[in-house]
């Protein structure tokens, strides 16, 4: 059997590459006409300076993608996360509260001014892939474990009224009382209330700093609580006491939360742009950089009750002015996607 060597078999192999014509240029051919080049990512000056859009979709063609393709939210459509501590109907002062006077002109204003609540389900598919919601979204989070007297009281008209749910940071406690936990299961059933994971320990703060055991007892610890009394898995993560860091992050990460809500009030959020905050600002020290944890799904922000009536009439200039900006720029965008992304993606899907 003829054996040949290794050297003798490449240079073979570099012959006949040599050797093999090259096809004639087709005449029919056509050059690929360069992208246009791809706008800045919308910037607003209803915002703190410090607070920066940041934006999470990668690559850019599918961004472009979930942006444009008329199956999705529209561009513009914002969304505010509201947090309620407490909802004082009474005279005395509650530490983080907003009086019932107040949360009623809160609530009337969102409706008034066309906002509608969401579930956390439907946040998530709206900031993971632009699927559809209202383009004046709204969160209302109510913080810690309540009775059905407290949500009926309180949120039960715009349910029945308008359909608006309510999401709760519920605290996982081992021993929760059993009456409270069939309340909540109840209202989590009829689609009331949508229970969302808090932790453990209704005190708890995490931080970078806190001892391992304790992160995974408060976001493990949650998804075993949910599993036993609600029967179900929570997606988002309400940070306890707005506490978050970098390790606290990456467990959640680990143990498949897909949303998490800080208790800054950077701005609203809309589809891949979320305001945060790079470096320590001075002037706002209780507010946690957030911005170089290169998460933004993770440390999305929010109003405390008694701010969200002043921020009604920012969200709703930051979703138009959004809309214009990308209406101004829908044309440079579709033909960069045209161009760079059609053959791998696909068209873009055309209206019905």
């Amino acid at each position: 059997m003829l054996r040949f060597p290794p050297i003798i078999i490449l240079i073979s192999t570099l012959i006949s590459c040599q050797l093999a014509p090259s096809p004639a240029p087709s005449e029919s051919t056509t050059s690929q006409p360069p992208a246009p080049p791809l706008p800045e990512t919308y910037q607003t000056d209803y915002l703190n300076p410090l607070d920066i859009p940041h934006s999470y979709i990668e690559p850019t063609c599918r961004a472009l993608r979930y942006k444009w393709s008329p199956f999705n939210s529209k561009p513009g459509t914002v969304v505010m996360i509201i947090l309620f501590k407490n909802i004082n109907r009474g005279t005395a002062d509650l530490p983080d509260s907003i009086t019932v006077v107040d949360f009623l002109i809160l609530m009337s204003q969102l409706e008034e001014q066309g906002f509608e609540a969401i579930n956390a389900e439907r946040l998530q598919a709206f900031m993971e892939r632009n699927a559809p919601i209202p383009p004046r979204s709204v969160i209302l989070v109510q913080d810690g474990n309540q009775s059905a007297d407290y949500f009926d009281k309180n949120f039960g008209e715009y349910f029945a009224r308008l359909g608006w749910p309510v999401v709760n940071g519920w605290v996982s406690e081992q021993n929760v009382d059993e009456n409270l936990r069939l309340e909540n299961f109840e209202m989590e059933y009829e689609n009331f209330v949508d229970h969302q994971a808090r932790g453990t320990t209704s005190d708890v703060v995490l931080k970078d700093e806190t001892a391992k055991t304790v992160i995974v007892r408060e976001l493990q610890g949650s998804l075993t609580g949910f599993a036993d009394q609600f029967g179900k898995t929570p997606n988002v993560i309400i940070w306890p006491n707005g506490g978050f860091g970098i390790r606290p992050i990456e467990a959640a990460r680990q143990l498949k939360y897909r949303i998490g809500i800080t208790q800054n009030p950077r701005g609203p959020i809309m589809f891949n742009w979320v305001p945060l905050a790079d470096d320590f600002d001075p002037e706002r020290p209780n507010l946690i950089p957030e911005g170089r944890i290169v998460d933004p799904l993770m440390t999305l922000p929010a109003y405390p009750a008694e701010e969200a009536l002043l921020a009604i009439d920012t969200a709703r200039a930051i979703g138009n002015q959004a809309a214009a900006y990308a209406e101004e720029n829908k044309a440079a965008e579709l033909g960069y996607y045209n161009i760079v992304c059609a053959d791998e993606y696909g068209p873009m899907p055309t209206p019905p």
